[in-house]
């Protein structure tokens, strides 16, 4: 029997995968080589688990039989964090170590969540996963502790670095745009700052195949695990700046939505270069990830960005996305 446990169930990528627990479940227990086949998932956030607690993540490890965990928790307040390094440490860089330890000790699987953001932006192409990380904000340091202290426990592990993640659930840059272009007549949105968006559905989708594949395969040796223990990045295809991405929201917002929903998008989306928003913490002007390694280790076809948003924003329709 496995049993997974998803920290952070309560963010944007944790509600994404219980979305879809019985589609996880299923391709888990179909892939799942033991005699019984059961798969247990445990969704917790910080009232259930504090994943900053080492003994607690022990504890909750050992006597629910955890078999595999995915961290979805992160501090993800990036100009917040450069006032409050304490917390961003514990959470971001503390905190996987603390789960990636109580897989070892287990011979558990585990996968991470990281970030664009270890990166510098001063790259002229889309960053490779071997390529030297060199973050600028507290965010960025702190989620590369974390990538460093799941890797030094030497348990069985995948790391995923994601960017500009954004879905139905929680507050993210999309469902801001919305909301800015109900209220507003015109809204200032930065052109200089190149990447990918991440349409958690698809990031989730995604995060069930690799576990079922990755965490369903007992410890063997090196050649047969050829894709374990390895770091990757997932965005949607395509490139775009953050102008791009509001005025693409906006435009299929009006196109997808009825009259009847009582929202109207007359909001003009204005370009504006970076240093008319000064922040605490400084973005990568480029963060662009490069795909290719795990679209070949487990065969993904990956959308592209527009029609993963298309594809948001007709689902939002029967949701509240001003929360």
């Amino acid at each position: 029997m496995s049993a997974i446990l998803i920290t952070g169930a309560c963010g944007q990528l944790g509600s994404e995968l219980r979305e879809r627990e019985r589609v996880f479940r299923s391709a888990f227990e179909q892939s799942d080589k033991s005699e019984t086949g059961f798969t247990k998932i445990f969704f917790t956030d910080i009232k259930e688990l504090d994943i900053c607690d080492q003994e607690a993540v022990n504890t909750f490890v050992q006597n629910n039989g955890i078999t595999h965990i995915i961290n979805c928790a992160a501090y993800t307040a990036v100009d917040r964090a450069e006032d409050d390094l304490t917390g961003a440490l514990k959470l971001n860089g503390f905190a996987p170590g603390y789960l990636a330890a109580a897989m070892k000790s287990v011979n558990g699987y585990m996968l991470h969540i990281s970030t664009d953001y270890v990166f510098d932006g001063n790259g002229p192409l889309p960053y490779r996963e071997e390529e030297r990380t060199s973050p600028l904000t507290t965010y960025g340091r702190t989620k590369l502790e974390g990538e460093k202290a799941v890797i030094a426990t030497g348990c069985r592990h995948n790391i995923i670095r994601t960017s500009w993640l954004y879905s139905c659930y929680g507050s993210n840059f999309v469902k801001t745009i919305l909301r800015l272009a109900i209220e507003k007549e015109s809204i200032n949105v930065v052109f200089d700052q190149i990447g990918s968006p991440t349409y958690a559905g698809d990031l989730a989708e995604s995060i069930i195949k690799i576990v079922s594949l990755s965490g369903n395969i007992p410890p063997c040796n090196q050649e047969e695990r050829n894709w374990e223990d390895y770091i990757y990045h997932y965005s949607n295809e395509g490139v775009c700046s953050w102008y791009d991405l509001a005025y693409e929201t906006i435009r299929l917002a009006k196109e997808k939505w009825p009259e009847e929903s009582g929202y109207r998008f007359n909001c003009k989306v204005l370009p504006v270069t970076s240093d008319k928003f000064p922040a605490p913490a400084k973005r990568p002007s480029f963060s662009l990830l490069n795909k290719d390694k795990v679209k070949a280790a487990f065969s993904l076809e990956i959308p592209h960005w527009r029609s993963s948003l298309e594809k948001c924003i007709r689902n939002m329709k029967t949701q509240d996305f001003t929360t």
